[in-house]
Order: C-alpha cells, then structure tokens, then sequence
C-alpha cells in the first residue's frame, strides 16, 4: 500500500452523507481532498480545517464547468466520482426529461469527471485512480423496478468504468466502479423509516474500501465491478 499523505485527490458529491465519509477518511489518511460542490456555500464545520478544499458552483453535468475545475489543480491521485442522484418513478411516471436527468446527473457528472481527471493524470506523467460509484440495481436490473431510469443511468456508469479501464489498461490508471445497496444514510431513514436500517452499508465502510483502493501500488483489479451489498 502507498501512503497518501500530502496526495491530492478529487472528491465529487463530497457534500453528501457518503461524501463526507469519504473525505474525512481521506483527510484521516494524510491526503487533501478537493471538492466540486453545486452549492454556492457549504458550511465551514463540514470538514476538516485545512485539508479540503471547496469549489462552489460547479456543474458536473457541463463539461466546460468541470474542466474549468480540473485545470485549477495540481496533479491529483485520483478522483472519485461519487455525485449522482436517485429517481423512484415506474414508467408511468417516467417520461424522457426523468431519464436524461438521471443519465446528467449519474452517468454524464461521472464520465465528465473521468476525463478531465485523467487529463490530469497524463498531463503529470503519473497514473492515478478512478473509482466510480454504480449501484446493485446495475449489476442486477431485476431489482431495478420501479426505478427504471436510475438503473439504466448506474448500469450505464458500470459498462463506462469497465470500457474506460480497458483504455486506460496500458497508462497506470486504475477504473473501478463500487455497486453499493442501500446506504446508511439519513435521507434514506427519512424515506424508509420502516426497513431494517442495520443491513444496510455503512458509509465509513464504503469510505474504507475507496482510500484501501487509492493506496494501491499497482492497478491489479482495474476494471472491477465490486458488489458492496452490507448484510442485505
């Protein structure tokens, strides 16, 4: 394992509850995390002071937004690609504008990140990592009902990272994409107050697979899906 400490790394969706996780375990691992936030301000006790730092008003959706982003930083280590969104719509209430904002939101904010990411990489003459975040519904469509166009966008981010790592097999550059269940969040308590919380996967746990990922030598499992599914 390589240490982070001093390494740069992107964090998108890093003002949400996983996000968060992610990057306070970062920080813990010695490494400075860069956040892309839509928000125009993000409260300055969300993360360690010092060791993260917030660019307001950036839409991951726009490419000419995220390049913008990506040409302000130093070389990066990796980044992970963790902004998104969920839709719960049968398809009686799933008319066009439902899927392309789950394709913006999941499957464009990802593959935009990805390629100004590794720009970065080549640019510094270094490999990195890429992890992507997917969801079980993509590995397993059956599950995916009720919720077409979110399975169809995170099923689309997975043949992404799989297609890019085979790219990017000869440059150093690991792509993975992790498919977690439902995470341990408070929207999702709030929105299913009556499931059993305690199967579902916590986001420290999730956060311990990424940084144990990012500290990785050698890109051996580039183009993973990994199944993070808790005890559910």
């Amino acid at each position: 394992m390589q240490s982070l400490k001093d390494c740069h790394v992107v964090v998108t969706g890093g003002t949400g509850a996983l996000g968060v996780a992610v990057v306070n375990a970062l920080v813990e691992a010695g490494a400075h995390c860069h956040v892309p936030a839509i928000e125009q301000s993000v409260p300055a006790d969300r993360f360690p002071a010092g060791k993260v730092s917030v660019s307001a008003n950036i839409d991951l959706s726009d490419e000419a937004s995220v390049s913008a982003f990506y040409d302000k930083l130093p070389p990066i280590k990796a980044a992970v690609n963790i902004a998104g969104g969920f839709a719960w719509a049968p398809i009686a209430d799933s008319p066009a504008k439902v899927l392309q904002q789950q394709i913006s939101m999941n499957l464009i904010s990802c593959a935009s990140s990805c390629r100004a990411a590794v720009a970065n990489f080549r640019k510094a003459g270094q490999g990195g990592h890429l992890v992507n975040i997917s969801a079980r519904p993509a590995l397993n469509p059956r599950q995916g009902a009720n919720m077409t166009a979110y399975t169809a966008s995170k099923a689309a981010v997975a043949a992404f990272t799989v297609a890019l790592a085979e790219e990017l097999k000869g440059e150093n550059i690991s792509v993975i994409a992790l498919a977690p269940s439902t995470i341990d969040t408070p929207t999702n308590r709030r929105d299913m107050p009556k499931a059993d919380h305690s199967l579902w996967v916590k986001p420290a746990a999730i956060a311990e697979l990424i940084v144990a990922q990012i500290g990785l030598a050698d890109p051996i499992n580039s183009g993973a899906l990994i199944p993070v599914y808790g005890r559910a």
